[in-house]
């Protein structure tokens, strides 16, 4: 009778209204999540996000990211082939978590930095959680031992990388063009020059002095935090009302036919459906449950790559308006959760016993500083990031010179 479009706008419109009544239903419960939700959002993501957003605003209308484009683009290009301007939305991501490598992506796709399928690309791999989050919040806050920061960050940040690896094959439709390999005239030139010369080009055809880049930086980032609390509030009132209306148990018994076959505790059912909705309160539930240690970081691992349906809908927000498919960031999202889970059997006696005297923040389960700490793993990202482009870059010419020499 009606068409497929028809039948899922039919099933939105229930959606919505069985929620609506819900919420009416149970207001106070409602009003309690959105509250905790508030906090969460105030507290935390707030302070860690916004100077980033705004940084990456700003460094866009510069043409400090076309600059390290075409310096990164050795590196960037056969690795997940992608081009160079991909380094600033991994480095960002990486540093201060999603949904910033999903915003950085989708300004570098309007602004043709890269094609559609290298966007797909950099969606998948570059929208991972916040490091504090992971050290801080999950290691310290919720598990009480800071030695499991480095087994979580690290099996989270490897499986993103692996998974970026992976997508090189993906086959999309086009292919993009390489801030290297093109512009005017200027494949002759060293890998510096092309570099400074797009910075200049990318700076004049944005045209807009410092006063109105600060100023659009801003309105621009507060809208899309204000956003991301949005999401936060909601999913966080949505989970609460699962709970109480027992749809949880029902979600739960389906679960529990995936849970056994693996070997994995039952007591963790209950974590896993509340983190496949919102992962903060699936990874607390997860260091809560009566489950031996191996199995509660697998799971915790498992959620924070896939990082929750109120993550998905904040990257499908950030990315609307532009032609980045998102089914390929929904199968990145499980292929991540599996290697992180079978990463996480592999490195856990070797790191879960590993001193962490190195990560002194941690000592006695201290609060870290989000954005201090963001900031200086992306300076360091980016060093690195950069030093190996240009041993790669050099690596390549010595090749050519050589060959045509003889």
């Amino acid at each position: 009778m009606y068409g497929k479009q028809e039948n899922k706008y039919l099933l939105a419109a229930v959606l919505a209204v069985s929620i609506t009544i819900f919420i009416i239903i149970f207001s106070e419960e409602a009003f309690s999540a959105a509250l905790e939700g508030l906090k969460i959002w105030w507290g935390i993501v707030f302070p860690s996000l916004l100077p980033f957003f705004v940084i990456a605003e700003i460094l866009m209308g510069l043409g400090v990211v076309h600059f390290l484009g075409v310096l990164l683009e050795p590196l960037m290009r056969p690795v997940f082939k992608v081009p160079g301007v991909g380094s600033f939305a991994l480095a960002m991501g990486l540093a201060s978590g999603y949904p910033i490598g999903a915003k950085i992506t989708s300004n570098l796709r309007r602004k043709k930095l890269c094609s559609k399928t290298e966007a797909e690309r950099l969606l998948s791999f570059t929208c991972t959680a916040n490091p504090s989050f992971m050290l801080g919040a999950v290691a310290v806050g919720m598990f009480h031992r800071a030695d499991l920061g480095l087994l979580i960050a690290a099996t989270h940040y490897l499986s993103s990388i692996i998974v970026g690896f992976l997508l090189r094959f993906y086959q999309g439709e086009d292919s993009g063009t390489s801030l290297v390999e093109t512009g005017n005239g200027r494949q002759r030139q060293n890998i510096f020059s092309r570099a400074i010369n797009e910075l200049l080009d990318a700076r004049r055809k944005d045209g807009r002095d410092i006063g109105q880049l600060l100023g659009d930086a801003i309105k621009e980032s507060i809208n899309t935090i204000l956003m991301v609390g949005g999401f936060i509030i909601l999913f966080s009132v949505l989970t609460r009302i699962f709970i109480i209306t027992g749809l949880v148990n029902t979600i739960g018994r389906i679960l529990l036919l995936i849970l056994k076959p693996l070997g994995l505790s039952e007591a963790l059912t209950l974590p896993l459906i509340s983190g496949l909705f919102e992962v903060t309160n699936g990874a607390n539930l997860v260091s809560q449950a009566h489950a031996p240690l191996l199995h509660q970081l697998i799971m915790t691992n498992i959620l924070i790559a896939w990082s929750g349906l109120s993550v998905h809908a904040q990257i499908a927000t950030v990315i609307n308006g532009t032609d980045i498919g998102f089914k390929p960031f929904i199968w990145a999202r499980i292929l991540q959760s599996i290697i992180a889970g079978i990463l996480t059997v592999i490195f856990f006696r070797p790191l879960s016993q590993t001193e962490t005297t190195f990560l002194p923040f941690l000592a006695g389960g201290r609060q870290i500083n989000a954005f201090y700490m963001a900031l200086l793993i992306f300076i360091s990202l980016s060093i690195v990031f950069l030093i190996l482009s240009i041993i790669i870059y050099i690596f390549k010419r010595v090749k050519v010179i050589f060959f045509y020499h003889h």
